[in-house]
C-alpha cells in the first residue's frame, strides 16, 4: 500500500505541474523515475522491490500492451498503406542496423560474447515514441512524421522478440525453435486483428448498440480479451495489441475515437506506474561497478547508433532535413525493452545481471534526454507547445469559441 501511496502523490504532483512541463524540459515521466528511485531500496528504501518481484514484469507487460494497442488506432490500415515507404524503411534496414550498431560496442565495451552482444542489441532495438509526447501527441506535427514514429514503435516491440528469445537461446548454448517463434508472432497478429474484427462486425448489427457513456468500454474490453488470450495461448501479445488497435480503427473509427481519450488516461497511468517501479530498481548498488566503457556504451547507444542507423534508412527520402533529423533522435528505449530486459534477468545465462544493468542504465539515460528535448525539438520544428492552459497566456479566442451560435445566421 506504500506503493500505492507513493504513486497516488507522485501522480497528483505531476498532474500539477504538466503545464509546466508542455512548455518546458521538464518531464512528467522524469518525474516518476527520479521519485521511484527515491523511494526504492536506493534511496529512502521506503519501498522494498528487486527485479524479481512479479509486479516488475506485470506492470511492465500491461503498460506496454496498453501502449501498443492505443498506438495501434492511430495507424489504421489507410495510414500504414499511406506511411509504408518510410516505415518499412525504418523497420527493415534502420532496426537491423540498431541491432548490429548496439552489439558492436557491447562486445568491445562492456566484454560480453557475440550472442548475448547480439541479445542486448536485440533488447535495445525496440523504440517508444511515449517519451515525445510533444510531437507524437500533436496534431500540428507533420502527420507523416507522427505516423513514421507511431507505427515504427508499435512493430519494432514484436519484431524484436523472436530477435530476443533466438539470442538468448544461444546465449544459453541451446538450440533455438525458429518454427515455435514464428507461430508465436503469427499466433499475436492472427488473434489480434481476428478478436477486434470480430467484435467490431458484431456491433453492426441492430441488436448489439452501445450506450454513449459506456462506448469507451468496449474497445477496452476488446484489449483485456486479447491480452487474456494471448497469455493463455503464448502468443505474441505485442503484435496482437498493435493489430488488434489497428483492426479496430480501420474497421469502426468511431469506436476508436470513442475510446481515444479515455485510452490515453489509461496508457499514461500504466506507463507511470511501471516509471515509477522501474525507477526503484535503479539502485547505487546497481550501477556503481559499471566503469566507463559500460557508461559509454550507454551513450554510443543513443547518441550514435540509433541515429546513425535511422538516417542511413532515410536517404533519398522526401522528408525535410529537419524531420529526418526528429525521426532520427527520437528512439527512445522504453517498456519492450524493459520487458525484455527483465526475461534476460530471469534466464540462466551467465552475464544476466550485466545485461539487465547495461539495459538500465541505457533505458534511464534515453528518458533523461528525450523527454527533456521534444519541446526544444518542437519548437526547433516551428511548433509552439501549447499555451491555452491555466499557467500559460490566455487565449484571446477562447471566449468566441464558447458563445453559443447566433440562430439568425441559419
Amino acid at each position: 500500500m506504500v506503493l500505492v501511496l507513493a504513486f497516488g502523490l507522485v501522480l497528483l504532483v505531476s498532474v500539477s505541474l504538466s503545464g509546466v512541463a508542455a512548455r518546458t524540459v521538464l518531464s512528467t515521466a522524469l518525474l516518476f523515475l527520479v521519485a521511484g528511485a527515491l523511494i526504492g531500496p536506493g534511496g529512502f528504501g521506503i519501498v522494498a522491490i528487486g527485479p524479481d518481484d512479479p509486479i516488475v514484469s506485470l506492470l511492465a507487460d500491461v503498460a506496454l500492451f496498453t501502449v501498443l494497442f492505443t498506438d495501434g488506432q492511430r495507424a489504421n490500415v489507410a495510414a500504414l498503406k499511406e506511411n509504408w515507404t518510410l516505415s518499412g524503411r525504418a523497420l527493415g534496414f534502420g532496426m537491423p542496423l540498431t541491432m548490429v550498431g548496439i552489439a558492436i560496442p557491447a562486445h568491445y565495451l562492456a566484454g560480453l560474447d557475440w550472442p548475448t552482444a547480439f541479445l542486448i542489441g536485440a533488447i535495445l532495438s525496440p523504440t517508444d515514441p511515449v517519451f515525445a509526447a510533444a510531437l507524437v501527441g500533436r496534431s500540428d506535427v507533420p502527420l507523416r512524421l507522427r505516423r513514421l514514429l507511431n507505427v515504427e514503435s508499435g512493430l519494432n516491440d514484436g519484431l524484436a522478440l523472436p530477435f530476443v528469445l533466438i539470442f538468448l537461446a544461444m546465449a544459453q548454448h541451446e538450440h533455438s525453435n525458429l518454427a515455435e517463434v514464428g507461430i508465436e508472432l503469427l499466433s499475436g497478429l492472427v488473434m489480434g486483428a481476428a478478436v477486434a474484427a470480430g467484435v467490431t462486425l458484431a456491433w453492426r448489427t441492430k441488436i448489439l448498440t452501445a450506450e454513449p457513456r459506456l462506448q469507451p468500454l468496449g474497445p477496452m474490453a476488446i484489449a483485456v480479451l486479447v491480452y487474456a488470450g494471448c497469455h493463455l495461448t503464448h502468443a505474441n501479445p505485442y503484435l496482437a495489441a498493435f493489430a488488434a488497435g489497428s483492426t479496430l480503427a480501420t474497421l469502426d473509427h468511431v469506436a476508436a475515437e470513442h475510446f481515444e481519450p479515455f485510452g490515453e488516461l489509461l496508457s499514461e497511468l500504466t506507463k507511470f506506474a511501471a516509471l515509477l517501479v522501474f525507477g526503484a530498481l535503479i539502485t547505487p548498488d546497481r550501477l556503481s561497478h559499471l566503469g566507463w566503457q559500460e557508461w559509454l556504451f550507454a551513450a554510443v547507444a543513443i547518441v550514435v547508433v540509433r541515429p546513425a542507423a535511422m538516417l542511413l534508412s532515410l536517404l533519398r527520402t522526401q522528408l525535410p532535413r529537419s524531420e529526418r533529423l526528429t525521426a532520427a533522435w527520437f528512439g527512445p528505449k522504453g517498456f519492450a525493452s524493459v520487458v525484455y530486459g527483465l526475461l534476460a534477468l530471469q534466464s540462466g545465462i551467465v552475464d544476466r545481471e550485466l545485461v539487465f544493468d547495461l539495459v538500465a542504465v541505457t533505458i534511464a539515460l534515453s528518458i533523461v534526454l528525450h523527454s527533456s528535448t521534444d519541446v526544444p525539438v518542437a519548437r526547433m520544428l516551428r511548433i509552439e507547445p501549447p499555451d491555452n492552459l491555466p499557467a500559460g497566456r490566455p487565449d484571446p479566442d477562447a471566449a468566441l469559441r464558447e458563445l453559443p451560435p447566433n440562430p439568425g445566421t441559419g
